[in-house]
């Protein structure tokens, strides 16, 4: 990710132990819509911090059962001139290019047109939406307990844009033998996860068996979901997960595993090995 476009300094005014200190500048995480479209028309706002638009996009519509193979996209471009709403940058609008024949059902998108980075699931048009008919994992994974107590410094180390600003959440996919792979960065938790799906996508590595996912911060549903839609077997978090997290792992055959801090950690679902 671009710090360039993650961050943007702010005039602020310290104040420590009560005490108001002399004016300072701050880098504060971007927080900007970006619309996303299909064949020219608009099936969702999400406000996402820019960087990796691309995957952004295709991992939203991969994981909203939208589209499943690379071969069902010629492109996803940006839009220009006209077809920008008066106002709005040209680096805030995408629209997915279908390829010729690709069976696409706008109709089953379970979203409102708007999306907030706090909060994906919020966004579900009906409770039954929210639940997707997504088969129990065929391969579950019982991941190593000491590749796991690696991985969250190894993150760490890879979050620039945290660093920077404190406000960014992340999504890191790691082999099953704790190789860092990818690294996404985003205001929203599903964002960050979206980007992930999004580079797999069009790397065409979907799904991404035999894969350990790390969050930085509270597993929901959604993530859960997201990620057996994109095949992960395992999603590990630095955070709480809630119970509807863990009751979706129990029933998907996911292993599930909280407040990953050091030699500490909470199993919710699945099994470790050593």
């Amino acid at each position: 990710m671009s710090l360039a476009k993650a961050l943007r300094s702010k005039s602020i005014t310290r104040i420590e132990a009560g005490r108001k200190i002399s004016p300072d500048n701050d880098f504060v995480a971007v927080e900007e819509p970006l619309e996303i479209r299909v064949a020219g028309r608009s099936v969702a706002v999400v406000m996402r911090t820019p960087g990796h638009d691309r995957e952004l996009a295709a991992g939203f519509l991969v994981t909203e059962g939208l589209i499943r193979r690379r071969d069902d996209l010629l492109d996803i471009v940006r839009c220009t001139g006209a077809e920008v709403p008066a106002g709005e940058s040209a680096e805030n609008v995408l629209d997915v290019l279908l390829a010729p024949g690709a069976d696409v059902d706008l109709a089953q998108l379970t979203r409102h047109v708007f999306t907030s980075s706090s909060c994906g699931i919020c966004s579900k048009a009906s409770i039954d939406a929210v639940r997707t008919k997504l088969p129990v994992l065929a391969a579950p994974i019982s991941p190593r307990r000491s590749v796991l107590v690696t991985l969250p410094q190894r993150l760490a180390a890879e979050q620039a844009a945290f660093a920077a600003t404190g406000g960014l959440h992340a999504s890191a996919l790691f082999s099953d033998e704790g190789t860092l792979e990818l690294v996404r960065e985003d205001v929203g938790r599903h964002n960050a996860l979206d980007k992930v799906i999004g580079w797999a996508f069009f790397a065409e590595q979907l799904p991404l068996s035999g894969r350990i996912l790390l969050v930085s911060g509270r597993v929901s549903f959604e993530l859960m979901q997201k990620a057996l839609a994109a095949g992960i077997a395992c999603v590990a978090a630095i955070s709480a997960p809630t119970t509807a997290a863990v009751e979706f792992a129990e029933a998907s055959g996911q292993t599930l595993i909280g407040f990953l801090r050091g030699e500490r950690m909470n199993v919710y679902a699945g099994t470790l090995t050593e």
